[in-house]
């Protein structure tokens, strides 16, 4: 196949994840490939970089016993060696197991001890001694390689090599035959659930269902015109969506990856590294949504008067294009020109695509994006799946869908409105867990999903719920707590929600407030205290209950909240009641506040 130097291609030919990055190794050879935050600014490293660290560091692991096949754990925050320690370890002929950097002692050493793992890569001092302690428990017992250079009382007894040694020691070895070796069929990936439900299973992915989803979503994006995209790399690359998106994808198409410094920087890193295309979950979209609103507070009210303007042209253009007269078309593109041009020059000034995935995107808030320009293409799939499903082509979003299913991806339903998928995306299986996997994966082949959909009149699919999550009351109504979650988050004052309801007359909540709403309402009602403090406080359960209020007007009988309690402190990652792609973990909030939330109806009596 020739390739183009201006247009970014998929090496089809190439069915294996190593096989295509040296075909983009050696067609873009010295350009950059990733880029990193040295002294405040961004320095890149080449193809031919990464292709020379990757094969040191493969040459490494085969000659400290690592084998076809053995699993290697990897545990890092997002940064280039993950890039190279990932693609090391395929090229070795071993199988990666990403970690998430805030797994427990715990959660790392049920990773160590399902999957085998017979090496660790850790990255930092900060993040070695959870994972080196861990290891010590583990029944095989890995040796690790330190990215960063750690203190020896942290080794606990391992085995630790340091990664800038190896790099030295290594590197003039040539390409490790096992390169050659790599079939489409070999096991590339385990990686674990986030556990929403229990504990984590490792999903088993090959080289074939990654590059099946690399060629689906190289379908449904090479309308905007493929060249050298940019992507700015921050949700955790342990997640098979950033995994396959934010790693492997880019790599498919030859494009370059800025690493974001923290979620606290990332508006900052957009305007340095001014993405073409990012990948996010709607836990973002709706921060980003929510603090354009409140940055109109401090605007005039022309201002303010401009920007309404410009979402109620957007939507109508989205909701009756038809109706869309001469005059409103000159006005509409006034309004790009005043209004749309800034806020995307908020995300870097050049997006092509903004996909959401990972989480149902509320519709209020893709319509927000749409009406000022910002179109986000919301997708569809699970870690069984590869992860990639389905996804909105740009240019013809359905906002309330999660579009149709990506190329040579089929999808049925159940009787029960479940949805079915077969295709190369779908996993091997659950590592060690034959039971787990019969019962995800039929007899046919198809893929049980768990979640509840329906597909409408333009073949784009419709995600109603999670079979799991379904609330079915007292009364035998079935109820959607994402739906009513979504409605309450989209309030000034409500930064996160759960509600409860399952068996019982009606729903109840649990209430986060929004962290800057109530910096705002302490200080007009002359109120101090932590969050903790403030729980039980009734001016602001007051507040709460009038925004709840607004919300409970727009749903149905059933759904509405009639009580809630406020919860003392936020859902996180770090207090695991939130997954590291920041889906709510609800058995974690049940275990938690469950009495307290099973005691409101109790007061009821």
């Amino acid at each position: 196949m020739l390739f183009s130097k201006s247009r970014a291609t998929d090496p089809a030919h190439d069915s294996d994840l190593i096989g295509v990055f040296l075909s983009q190794a050696e067609r873009f050879a010295r350009q950059p490939l990733l880029w990193r935050k040295v002294d405040k600014t961004y320095r890149p490293i080449s193809w031919s970089e990464v292709e020379r660290q990757a094969v040191a560091l493969a040459n490494a692991l085969r000659d400290h016993g690592i084998e076809s096949g053995d699993r290697v754990a990897l545990v890092s925050e997002n940064r280039p060696e993950w890039f190279v320690a990932d693609l090391a370890i395929l090229m070795a002929g071993a199988v990666v197991v990403p970690c998430y950097v805030t797994n427990t002692v715990a959660d790392h050493l049920h990773v160590l001890d399902d999957s085998g793992a017979k090496a660790m890569v850790v990255s930092t001092p900060k993040l070695a001694p959870r994972a080196m302690e861990a290891a010590s428990q583990a029944r095989v017992t890995p040796f690790a390689i330190a990215i960063e250079n750690t203190p020896r009382q942290q080794h606990t007894g391992i085995d630790v090599l340091s990664w800038s040694d190896l790099m030295v020691r290594y590197s003039n070895r040539p390409r490790p035959p096992t390169i050659a070796a790599i079939e489409p069929d070999d096991l590339a990936a385990i990686i674990y659930t986030s556990g929403t439900g229990g504990a984590p299973k490792g999903v088993m992915l090959s080289h074939a269902n990654i590059r099946h989803n690399c060629r689906g979503a190289y379908e449904v994006l090479k309308t905007i015109g493929l060249g050298r995209e940019v992507f700015l790399s921050f949700l955790p690359l342990s997640h098979s969506y950033e995994h396959t998106a934010g790693l492997h994808f880019p790599i498919a198409i030859g494009a370059q990856v800025y690493f974001a410094e923290s979620l606290d920087r990332l508006s900052a890193n957009m305007q340095e590294a001014r993405p073409t295309i990012m990948t996010a979950v709607p836990r973002l979209y709706e921060t980003m949504r929510n603090r354009v609103i409140r940055g109109l507070d401090t605007q005039s009210a022309r201002k303010r008067t401009l920007f309404q303007s410009t979402l109620d042209m957007g939507l109508k253009k989205y909701h009756h294009p038809e109706r869309m007269t001469l005059r409103d078309h000159v006005v509409d593109f006034v309004l790009d020109r005043l209004v749309r041009n800034k806020v995307r020059k908020r995300f870097g000034g050049r997006l092509k695509a903004m996909v959401s995935g990972g989480g149902p995107l509320n519709v209020e808030v893709g319509l927000f994006f749409h009406a000022l320009g910002v179109p986000i293409l919301q997708g569809y799939g699970q870690t069984e799946s590869s992860p990639v499903i389905s996804c909105n082509p740009p240019g013809k979003v359905r906002i309330h869908t999660v579009g149709p299913p990506v190329k040579n991806v089929m999808v049925r339903f159940g009787e029960d409105g479940e949805i079915l998928v077969k295709g190369g995306n779908v996993m091997l299986g659950y590592w060690g867990n034959e039971k787990a996997t019969h019962e995800a994966i039929d007899s046919d082949g198809w893929l049980h999903t768990g979640d509840v959909g329906m597909i409408d009149a333009y073949g784009y699919i419709q995600i109603t719920d999670r079979k799991k999550d379904i609330i079915v009351n007292s009364g035998g109504d079935n109820i959607s707590p994402q739906r009513v979650e979504g409605l309450l988050c989209l309030e000034a004052e409500i930064a996160q929600a759960m509600v409860y309801g399952d068996r019982r007359p009606h729903l109840v909540g649990l209430i986060v407030p929004d962290e800057e709403w109530l910096t705002r309402w302490k200080a007009r009602a002359n109120k101090d205290g932590t969050l903790a403090e403030l729980a039980e406080d009734p001016d602001l359960r007051k507040a709460l209950s009038d925004a709840i209020g607004r919300v409970n007007n727009k749903l149905g009988q059933v759904e509405k909240v009639r009580r809630f309690m406020i919860a003392p402190e936020p859902f996180t990652v770090d207090n695991d009641q939130m997954t590291p792609t920041l889906k709510v973990r609800r058995h974690i909030l049940k275990s938690v506040y469950g009495h307290r939330l099973e005691k409101m109806y109790g007061a009821e009596r």
